[in-house]
């Protein structure tokens, strides 16, 4: 296949592989690399001790309403409809809904909903303090006026890959013109062999940081098998003491996800600065002053014409898996749309 035809798409996250499937129906020769052993990015899941699935990286639950990125997804799996609920666990060890809803505000008081469950998450989530983050992260996670229990009550599609993510990213990625290469870190000098690259990489560790660096928050997590059947009533219970542990996961409350009768498995999370966590980049660090876009905005002007950066990462955005496909759809249509008009 000639160089114009030739495709690098660094990271095998949900970004990649969706703009790596989409030009490799549209003709081209794609080469995805992951610096890790595994496809799927953070998504990644694989099946643990009793036959449990568990999520490497934190719990992914997908929503959307999206209905273009859940027919994409929808060609490479079957779906296990799931409505996510979270609690939340008071420091007496109650449980109670979270988002806030009228019933939770009923228990711990509207004028102490601030302490109870926004100040400590941030001041271990983000690493600051609540009045210098970002409202919109804040507003992610909103005060609802009803008696609402599902955690993503507008979304019109909830579900789970029946056979998980992993298989999920693997169907997209099986086709002919798609190679794929893991353990493999991404050098500037493999570049001159393809037309174009979809970088997943964060710009500021592509540059060698001569700009700055783009500060990120990470999680580390521990994870315990326990010789009961269950724990928790919802897969994700959120802490509000001032521990470092921000939640845990009881992995068997998701559909699909194993039952055995006598264990169940927790993951517990604790959020830190990268550097802390060897480096790996999760949540892109949005604060008020907006300091940090501006040394990603300083980044993006140097970007090359023949590269565009991609992903949670590469955009130095907060994206949900849906959202990070969508954008990985629009890429494709824009960078087909300026080969047809013959400008590249």
């Amino acid at each position: 296949m000639e160089k114009s035809k030739n495709i690098l798409v660094v990271g095998a996250g949900f970004s990649g592989v969706t703009i790596a499937r989409c030009l490799a129906e549209k003709g081209y020769q794609v080469h995805v690399i992951d610096r890790r052993s595994h496809v799927a990015g953070n998504a990644h899941d694989f099946i643990g001790p009793y036959g449990i699935r568990q999520h490497m990286y934190g719990p992914h639950l997908f929503h959307t309403s999206n209905a273009r990125v859940v027919s994409f997804l929808s060609r490479f799996t079957q779906w296990l409809p799931y409505e996510h609920r979270v609690k939340a666990m008071l420091k007496d060890g109650r449980l109670v809904t979270l988002p806030v809803n009228q019933e939770t505000l009923a228990i711990v008081g509207e004028e102490n909903v601030l302490d109870v469950f926004y100040r400590p998450y941030t001041r271990k989530m983000w690493g600051v303090e609540l009045d210098e983050l970002d409202p919109s992260i804040i507003q992610r996670v909103p005060i609802r006026n009803d008696m609402n229990e599902l955690y993503f009550p507008n979304d019109t599609f909830q579900a789970l890959p029946a056979l998980g993510y992993t298989r999920l990213v693997e169907n997209i990625l099986d086709h002919s013109s798609i190679q794929v290469t893991l353990d493999c870190s991404h050098e500037k000098s493999m570049n001159v062999d393809y037309t174009h690259i979809f970088n997943s990489m964060s710009p500021d560790e592509y540059f060698d940081f001569e700009l700055g660096i783009l500060p990120y928050r990470s999680i580390k997590f521990e994870t315990h098998a326990l010789p009961v059947p269950r724990v928790f009533p919802v897969a994700t219970v959120n802490f509000t003491h001032d521990e470092k542990y921000t939640r845990v996961t009881e992995w068997k409350n998701l559909p699909g996800h194993g039952d055995h009768p006598s264990h169940t498995i927790l993951t517990f999370e604790i959020p830190c600065d990268f550097p802390e966590n060897n480096f790996e980049r999760f949540y892109p660090v949005k604060d008020i002053e907006r300091k940090n876009r501006a040394i990603y905005d300083s980044y993006r002007a140097m970007v090359p014409g023949n590269m565009t950066f991609i992903g949670r990462c590469g955009l130095y955005a907060y994206l949900d898996m849906h959202q990070a496909i969508n954008s990985a759809l629009v890429c494709v249509d824009e960078f087909l749309a300026v080969i047809s008009h013959g400008n590249v």
